[in-house]
């Protein structure tokens, strides 16, 4: 099959598949992981103010996720974070072709707010920072629900949106620099192996 001939429609459910059974980098291919960051750009670079516009999240909750995907990868020193790879795009795009993805992940960002307003009478991200990452700590360890099940959905949430940021950064150029990984090369020639000295 010609790749002119696979519609964007089916790279992205190729991608959504693949997260299914594991990790972008284990289970889907580079190339269609390449192809949504491709996507992503192509969007960014057509856009008059180089923006991306999200596909599913409503404006508040991708704030949030954008929030939530620098929290997790801070841009450092040495490479930008997920924001800069462009993590939450990556995100967005999947999720806007994946029902299990829209409940996973709009459900735990309503999840997140709803129990923020709970707790400390505003959303996520109004909340301050101490706030923040006090509940980022309690969904971020599968042992808090054996204290206090009303953890469960959030930590479910937390840990697949994790495993989606790590998988939109490792997949971008910048999480692949960041990586090292120079692809596979080729010697021109193979002169055979080196004299062996007489004894």
């Amino acid at each position: 099959m010609s790749s002119k001939s696979i519609s964007r429609r089916d790279i992205l459910k190729s991608l959504s598949l693949g997260i299914v059974a594991g990790s972008v980098l284990r289970a889907i291919p580079l190339e269609a992981a390449e192809y949504a960051h491709h996507m992503v750009a192509e969007e960014k670079a057509a856009s008059p103010s180089g923006a991306y516009t999200p596909k599913f999240f409503p404006p508040n909750q991708y704030a949030t996720l954008r929030a939530l995907c620098q929290t997790l990868i801070p841009a450092d020193a040495d490479s930008g974070g997920a924001i800069e790879a462009g993590a939450p795009e990556f995100i967005d795009l999947l999720t806007s072709e994946n029902p299990e993805y829209q409940l996973k992940l709009g459900g735990g960002l309503m999840w997140l707010d709803l129990t923020c307003s709970d707790r400390y009478g505003q959303t996520y991200l109004a909340c301050p920072p101490d706030q923040q990452k006090e509940i980022l700590d309690l969904i971020a360890y599968r042992k808090n629900a054996e204290n206090d099940l009303a953890l469960s959905q959030g930590i479910e949430f937390f840990a697949f949106l994790r495993s989606m940021a790590a998988d939109g950064f490792f997949t971008s150029k910048i999480g692949i620099k960041y990586l090292g990984y120079i692809g596979n090369t080729y010697e021109t020639s193979f002169p055979g192996c080196p004299p062996v000295p007489e004894a």
